[in-house]
């Protein structure tokens, strides 16, 4: 039907009274603006309608797209309506690299044929995701025969990109401002965008913090501003597993249903987790197998370490790349004696230059055992394959390996499931 704008939305969502509501919706673009916009179309479409009985929430990559549309098709006794939502659809990832988790070719073609065809009346179906890829057959299909909402921001750094993200920024801003009956200063709002960056979620938490900070004052101040926010402009996914390394259950969890909440893929948040416990398991290895010196790193500063440890570690990596550059040599063909770099993740400090991070990881990897990491990779493994093969509940299983991990009696696993299909 149409391809439309999230700040249009409501517009066009008016004129639907009159009828003409399209059966499947296409969400796109940020997470933020997308989870506005999946809140604004949902509430239209539920109206009266009890939304714990009319509304299912998918999640995508882990149902397959035969449930997909069986869901969509099956006709509910409790609520006259029936909404299915599927968050992060992988719908445009398949074939690109190492991605692994969009849906084939097949599926798409299933899911063509299903819009084509026709959804039942009074029953819908909503696909997000951050991706987007209008070439796509699967795209003009959703586009011609429902409606598209474009949630998508200039990223480039021309003026015009600069322009409408600051656009979007100043309405996300009146908005939460406009609900908490306040204002802000134009120099205050400067200097927020200026510590947050354009991050929708991290300026609306900030300005929650600023309207609760500011009281009875009318408007928010620059000072305001400097007296409760931080310059944060880290990876997400950083915080957490910074918290995880650190063994801070709450603090991982928290960070965990934050990701969730801004869109992320559980796989997503799984690759990070595999490759903090491989980097740990290497740091693991090395400090009880060739590092000759015995140091508790925990109680070892930064200086200390820079001083007597940090050249033993480029030592061993050096050895290392000679080692893999040997076999290389030994392998190759004449057709591929081009010369490659070994990943980066095989080695204990990939940038010397910046040894801090390396200190860290280190220093934290006291507060783990070996055979606890063991047992974490081979859950990890596990759960990849799960998540690739089955539909089950991808966030429960990940808190749950949180909160064991993070514990102190550690977290065993390998052992008791050793008969599974990843121990051997």
């Amino acid at each position: 039907m149409a391809l439309v704008k999230h700040n249009q939305l409501g517009t066009l969502l008016n004129s639907f009274h009159k009828g003409g509501c399209p059966g499947v919706f296409l969400i796109f673009g940020d997470p933020y603006l997308l989870k506005q916009a999946f809140h604004t179309l949902s509430s239209f479409l539920l109206g009266n309608d009890n939304k714990n009985f009319a509304l299912e929430l998918l999640e995508g990559g882990c149902v397959t797209m035969a449930d997909i549309i069986e869901q969509t098709a099956t006709f509910s006794f409790l609520s006259s309506k029936k909404i299915i939502a599927v968050k992060n659809a992988p719908l445009f990832q398949s074939g690109q690299g190492n991605v692994d988790i969009g849906f084939s070719s097949a599926d798409l073609e299933h899911l063509a044929s299903f819009i084509e065809n026709g959804i039942p009346s009074h029953h819908f179906l909503i696909l997000m995701t951050t991706q987007n890829d209008k070439r796509k057959k699967i795209y003009k299909a959703l586009e011609d025969k429902g409606l598209v909402i474009d949630c998508s921001v200039a990223q480039g750094v021309r003026k015009a990109d600069q322009d409408e993200q600051r656009a979007v920024l100043q309405t996300v801003a009146d908005q939460i401002l406009f609900e908490a009956g306040k204002t802000i200063d134009p120099q205050a709002f400067f200097l927020l965008v200026e510590l947050t960056g354009f991050n929708l979620d991290l300026i609306s938490l900030n300005l929650g913090k600023l309207i609760a900070y500011s009281g009875k004052n009318r408007s928010i101040s620059p000072t305001d501003v400097k007296a409760v926010v931080q310059k944060d402009k880290k990876d997400p996914i950083f915080n957490l597993t910074n918290a995880f390394m650190d063994k801070d259950s709450i603090k991982t969890l928290t960070y965990l249903t934050s990701l969730f909440d801004e869109g992320y893929h559980p796989l997503q948040i799984l690759k990070s987790l595999e490759n903090l416990i491989r980097k740990l398991l290497l740091v693991k290895c090395f400090t009880k197998y060739a590092y000759q010196k015995k140091v508790n790193f925990k109680n070892i500063n930064f200086n200390a370490f820079k001083q007597n440890v940090l050249s033993d570690i480029v030592d061993y990596d050096t050895r290392l790349k000679a080692e893999i550059d040997v076999q290389e040599e030994y392998l190759s063909t004449p057709d591929t004696m081009k010369k490659k770099n070994p990943p980066n993740d095989l080695f204990l400090a990939p940038n010397p230059k910046n040894p801090y991070p390396v200190f860290q990881v280190f220093q934290k990897s006291e507060n783990f055992s070996l055979t606890e990491l063991d047992h974490a990779l081979h859950f990890l493994s596990d759960l990849d394959y799960r998540l690739k093969s089955s539909s089950f509940d991808a966030k429960t299983a990940i808190e749950s390996f949180i909160i064991k991990t993070c514990s102190k009696g550690g977290f065993v696993y390998a052992t008791q499931n050793q008969d599974r299909r990843h121990h051997i």
